[in-house]
């Protein structure tokens, strides 16, 4: 077996300021189902999954808030870009540059943040 025959997928961690709040925003806005999570009352750590994406969430100290830094930028390939964003506009999800649009490199797709300013884009290739 080749190395890069190795690789199954990936699950990204995201840094989270309140993992229960996050849990809840994923869920009931975005779809996900909760996969895990480390306690059932308090958690700091927890996985949450739509289809065949699986996200990490894993709460951080405030002090580490304080710092003004890059949050990443996760992008989602899926099948139907309109009919999600559909489904998301009504979760008041979105932020005011929030558009369903063709770009130049051959993608549909639209943006927005989380409750961290996580950024999420989901895309279809056109």
């Amino acid at each position: 077996m080749k190395a890069s025959d190795q690789f199954l997928s990936v699950h990204p961690v995201l840094a989270v300021k309140d993992v229960i709040a996050s849990i809840g925003f994923y869920v009931h806005s975005l779809g996900f189902t909760l996969a895990f999570a480390d306690d059932k009352t308090a958690p700091k750590y927890a996985g949450i999954r739509r289809g065949n994406v699986e996200i990490h969430l894993q709460w951080h100290d405030a002090s580490e808030w304080k710092h003004n830094i890059d949050r990443p930028m996760l992008r989602f390939l899926v099948l139907n870009t309109e009919a999600l964003f559909d489904e998301y506009k009504t979760k008041e999800v979105f932020h005011k540059q929030t558009q369903l649009r063709e770009t130049a490199w051959g993608t549909k797709e639209f943006a927005f943040y989380d409750l961290d300013s996580n950024g999420l884009t989901f895309y279809e290739d056109l």
